[in-house]
This record gives C-alpha cells, sequence and structure tokens, in this order.
C-alpha cells in the first residue's frame, strides 16, 4: 500500500472539522472536487488514486494549502485485497471513517451488437462491485452517524442508446443506496447517492462533439454545463449534520436537465 503523506497544518472550526472522509477516485474530475470540497469544510480527506500519480501529487498540494491534512493512497477498488489494505491502512493512520465516498468509476459506451461480457466485467467490477467491496470493507471503521454517498448518474434514469451497461452500473448503485439505507439506519449511518448529469470532466471535454455540448447545454434548464464543484457542493451538504435526515436518497445534480 503506497500513501503519499501532506503536511499537518491547523483545523479550523468548519462542518466537517474532526471528521475523517475516504474519497475513491480523488485524483481527477468530480473525485478532486469532491476532495478538495471535504477539505475546505475542515475534513481529514484520504482519497485513492490508481495509476496517476503525479495526479495524485497535484491534489494533494492543493488540499494543503487549506487548513487540514490530506492523504493519497495507491489502491484499485476492482481488486479485493487492494481495497482491504487500503481500509486496513486508514485505520491505521486515522483509527475512524466517519464519510465515506464512493466516487471512483469508469464508463465505456457501444450499441447492444457491440456490447461482450468482458465489457460488462469492466464496468460492473469497479462501478458496483468495487463500490460494495470497498463500503462492506469500510463498516466496521465507520462510526456511528457516519455517511455513505455513492456518485451515480442521471444515465441510470435516461434511456441514451449506446450506454445500456454503463446506465446499468449505475441504476445497480441507486438501488443499493436504498437498501443500504435500510440496512444501517440503526446506526444513524445515511447512505444516499449524487447523481451528476451533463458535467465538464475529462471525459466530458474527450467524448463529446461541440454540437452534442451545445445540445447538452440547450436541454439543461440552466443553460449551462454542470462543474465539478457543482457536484461536491451536494455532496459537502450530504455529509455534513445538515444532511443528517436524508437517507435513501439519490439526488439529481444535473442543472435540470432531467425535468
Amino acid at each position: 500500500m503506497k500513501v503519499l503523506e501532506g503536511q499537518s497544518q491547523q483545523v479550523s472550526n468548519k462542518r466537517l472539522a474532526g471528521k475523517v472522509a475516504l474519497v475513491t477516485g480523488g485524483s481527477r474530475g468530480i473525485g478532486t472536487a469532491i476532495a478538495k470540497r471535504l477539505a475546505e469544510e475542515g475534513a481529514t480527506v484520504a482519497f485513492t488514486y490508481s495509476k496517476n500519480k503525479s495526479s495524485a501529487e497535484q491534489v494533494l498540494n492543493d488540499i494543503n494549502q487549506t487548513e487540514t491534512k490530506a492523504y493519497a493512497y495507491k489502491a484499485d477498488v476492482a481488486q479485493d485485497n487492494e481495497v482491504n489494505l487500503l481500509i486496513d491502512q486508514i485505520k491505521s493512520d486515522h483509527g475512524k471513517l466517519d464519510i465515506l465516498i464512493n466516487n471512483a468509476g469508469v464508463w465505456e459506451g457501444g450499441p447492444l451488437q457491440d456490447v461482450d461480457v468482458e465489457q460488462f466485467d469492466r464496468i460492473f467490477d469497479v462501478n458496483v462491485r468495487g463500490v460494495i467491496a470497498t463500503t462492506k470493507a469500510a463498516l466496521n471503521l465507520l462510526q456511528d452517524g457516519g455517511r455513505i454517498i455513492n456518485i451515480s448518474s442521471v444515465a441510470a434514469t435516461f434511456a441514451t442508446p449506446g450506454m445500456s451497461i454503463y446506465s446499468a452500473s449505475k441504476a445497480a448503485l441507486d438501488s443499493l443506496t436504498k437498501i443500504w439505507a435500510q440496512e444501517l439506519g440503526a446506526r444513524q449511518i445515511t447512505v444516499n447517492g449524487v447523481a451528476p448529469g451533463t458535467t465538464a470532466t475529462d471525459m466530458y471535454h474527450q467524448a463529446l462533439s461541440e454540437e452534442a455540448k451545445v445540445a447538452f447545454n440547450e436541454k439543461t434548464a440552466l443553460k449551462r454545463v454542470g462543474e465539478p464543484e457543482d457536484i461536491a457542493a451536494v455532496v459537502a451538504f450530504l455529509a455534513s449534520p445538515d444532511g443528517g435526515w436524508v437517507t435513501g436518497k439519490t439526488i439529481a445534480a444535473d442543472g435540470g436537465i432531467n425535468i
């Protein structure tokens, strides 16, 4: 288990002061925005990266400009042994976990005739199996009154040609969110999802033509593409005491694209 450790600074009195948060897939895109926002709110933030150490180091350096401490862990959530080592390391480093953000995910598209078992395995291993494995491993470390937040997608409720496997993986995640909220409620642990709409991540810039971007903006009630920080703001609410009476819900953070 490789861990990059930031410099310790005094923690301000903020909504998440004293809390320890884990963000999977925190070295890019929405995951990075979430990690930074939780740090701004006062949490000690641990986040994972699977390959890009330089990106993780940059996020770590950015977070260390705030009044908190950050850790970056190399871990692939699709690998059970790496997940178990990750949670063991967090226990050793922090002694507890208050907030779990299941953000790590992969996307692949294609029409039904091109779908194969290998594509299904690649997507579901990270988007569903990885979430289950991470959450299960973290349960004994997660404090009563804690938070679990799963990053879903509006694709779970869209009927979009070419996205059947990805959409199915996010629909499965929404079902897990509801059931886990019931199962963990006795411990006062809330379980919620956040479903981004079209968001300006690397995938957005690489996968969509300029014409498609314009079309998505026109369909969105607020007439713009979402930013990762828009998603992070909703996550921060759910992670905070203000979100304590919300559980079993998947909130669409989509600017009104699904109205």
